[in-house]
This record gives structure tokens, sequence and C-alpha cells, in this order.
């Protein structure tokens, strides 16, 4: 038998490192009746509290780099994990401040685990299967989504909402440990910069800004849409329960559909048609169904086209920076991805607040996916290199 080569072994660590990242995050989305109900707090609170966790990242993603390159990416990750660990615990508890604390303690922790893990999957798949491997470790955010939909709800009916946080704490220190007495560094990794560098050219800020704005505007629709949308069902007939499992498809389907929408796209070498056909049809089937005499219609077309433009969209920043810039450039990317997912989950539930209906968060969703494909044409728009100059006629 052949034995598993290293690297894929690597992977594993780092896929479900990142999976309890996402699971973690996912612990406010399905506790939100638990949560307004024994806290007290208000719609626009909960999505308050659902973006906090991404609050540090708008700060902490392009300094988080350098602290990888100083003291060790992996002892960063660890901290990372350790975070998300005490701000889980903290958040178990019986108290607004503690949750709220827990919530952005939790957030540092994982900007670190984020930013950082995606560096160590390169450098053991660089010159290899750097595509299939990216791929893959983008499907960790989705399962640790769907996990925590579908067990989450029942966890908290059986104990309490703090129970659920204290699960998601609990599997960070899992991971903690898996992390460090199973991961080692690639023997390949390039050696690291010891500071902060940043030479990015008027257009390469442009399109990894563009490139940054699309993802987190992407990401900030799909966390509502998860985040919201039973609620929306529940208003609709479902009991809470089976509403959150049948939403967990968006996370369930999304793991296979994005490694296969990026390999199908290569093959028929129609990116900008895949990407600006996902956001047209989720838009679209969001903005119809408040009002859809059966919901599970346009929520199927949800389901089964929010993954095409993701690995897609990933791939932009390659398209926008140097090679010897994308360290920097990525933590430009990310701080516009961390600014989308902290504001953006408040403004729909201020949304929903302002207008008493359910169907807010889903129409805001709509429009996020319309921004993100104008972004888009922005970008492409962006790249078509600078004409010459006509010489002047004497």
């Amino acid at each position: 038998m052949t034995n598993i080569p290293d690297r894929w072994r690597m992977l594993s660590v780092l896929f479900l490192a990142r999976t309890a990242m996402a699971y973690q995050f996912q612990t406010v989305g399905s506790d939100g009746p638990f949560l307004i109900d024994t806290l007290g707090i208000g719609f626009a609170q909960f999505g308050t509290l659902i973006g906090l966790y991404m609050l540090p990242g708008i700060v902490i993603a392009l300094p988080g780099g350098v602290l990888g390159q100083r003291f060790g990416v992996k002892r960063m990750v660890l901290a990372g994990l350790g975070l998300m660990a005490i701000g889980g615990a903290l958040m178990g508890m019986d108290s607004v401040l503690l949750v709220f604390a827990g919530r952005l303690i939790s957030g540092l922790g994982a900007v670190f685990v984020n930013v950082l893990m995606t560096k160590m999957v390169t450098d053991w798949f660089d010159g290899r299967e750097i595509v299939t491997a990216m791929a893959v470790f983008v499907t960790s955010w989705p399962l640790g989504i769907a996990l925590g939909l579908i067990s989450f709800p029942s966890i908290a009916a059986a104990y309490s909402w703090g129970a659920v946080m204290h699960v998601g704490a609990a599997v960070a220190v899992v991971c903690l440990v898996l992390l460090l007495f199973v991961y080692r560094s690639s023997p390949d990794a390039p050696p690291e910069a010891r500071r902060l560098q940043i030479d990015l050219t008027r257009r390469e800020w442009v399109l990894i800004s563009l490139a940054g704005f699309i993802w987190g505007s992407y990401n900030a629709g799909y966390v509502i849409l998860i985040s919201f949308l039973p609620e929306l069902f529940s208003e609709r007939g479902y009991p809470l329960t089976e509403a959150s499992r049948i939403v967990s498809l968006l996370a369930w389907v999304l793991i296979p559909s994005v490694p296969i929408a990026g390999y199908l796209s290569e093959r028929i070498h129609k990116p900008n048609l895949v990407m600006i056909g996902g956001f047209a049809i989720v838009a679209t089937a969001a903005a119809i169904l408040p009002l859809a005499p059966v919901p599970i219609v346009p929520f199927a077309a949800i389901v089964l086209t929010i993954g095409l433009p993701a690995g897609l969209i990933m791939a932009l920043s390659s398209e926008a920076l140097r090679p010897e810039n994308r360290s920097a450039g990525m933590g430009v990317f990310y701080t516009w991805h961390y600014a989308a997912m902290a504001v953006l989950p408040a403004v729909a539930g201020t949304a929903r607040d302002l207008f008493g209906s359910p169907a807010a968060p889903s129409l805001f969703a709509a429009l996020l996916m319309v921004l993100a494909a104008a972004a888009l044409v922005g970008f492409r728009l962006a790249q078509r290199p600078l004409l010459p100059t006509p010489p002047v006629m004497g």
C-alpha cells in the first residue's frame, strides 16, 4: 500500500483546523433565536455579533503575515487556535459583555488561522497540485458552516446556547493539539522576509482591492443568507430545526460545487461567464425568494449556483499581483474581505429591524451579488493595458 505523501497529510491537518474556524463562526448564526431571547438583544446586535468575528481582520490581516514571519507561521496559528478556544469559552457565559468580548477574541485568533494557513498550503504545494489543494482547502469553510447548521440547534435545544459556544471552543482545542503534534513545515518552504514590504503599483492596488471587494461582497451575501434564511423559512411555517437543516444545503452543496466549477470553467475557458452567471442567478433567486409561493424553488436555484464563482474569485488575486508582491497583496485582499464580513451582516440585521421583515436580509444579499458582478466588470476594465499615446502631428 502506497503511503500518503506528507503534503496531503499536512493539508488534512490544515483542512480540519480551518473547518474548526468555520464551525465556530457559525455558533452565533445557528444560535440566533436563543441568543436574542435569552440575552435580550435585537437583530441589529445579532448581525453585529455575527460580523464581530471578522472585525479584527480589518487591521490584523496585513500585519498578521509579518507576525508569522517574525515568530514562525506554525507558532502564530497555534496562538490563533488558542485565542479561538479562549474566546469560545467566554462566549458560553451568560453575559452580553462576555459574549461580545469572546466573539472578538475568537475572531482575532481566526485571522491568524485563516491568513497564515493559506501560506502553509502554498508552501507544501507550490509547483505541485496547488490548484487542487487550494480548492480542497477552500471547501473547509462551507463544511464547518454545514456542520454547525445541523448540530448547533439540536445542542442548544437539548442543553443551552452556552453549550454551543463551549463545543466550538473544544473543537479549536482539539485542532490545536493536532497541529502541535502532527503538522510540520514544508522542507521546500522559501525563506521569509523579516520586515513588511509593500511595493504595489497603483494598478496592483486597484486590481487587488477590486478582487478583495468581490470576495468580501460575495462571502458576506452568502453568510447573510446562511444566517437569516432559517428565520425566513420559520416565518413560512417550517420548524426552526428543519429550517436550519434546509439552509445547511447552502453549505453542503458548496463542498463539491466549488472545485467542480473551477475545473469546468478552466475547461471551457469562460471564467467571466461563470462568475457573472452565478452572481445573476443567486441575486435573482434571493430577491424573489421572500415572495415566492413555494420558497424552496428559488432556494434550490441559490443552492445549485452559489458555488460557481468561489474558486474563480480567489484566482483573481493571481491575475492582480506580480509574484514578488503576492504576500503584501493578499494582506490587502483579506483586509477588504474582513471589512465586508464585519460590516455587512450588521447592515443586514439593521435592515431586518428597520423594515420589520425577514425578507430584508435576503434582498440585501441579492444587492451584494449585484455589486460583486459590477466590481468584476471594473476589474476586467482595469486589467486592460493602457493605450499608447498617439504621436503629436506636426
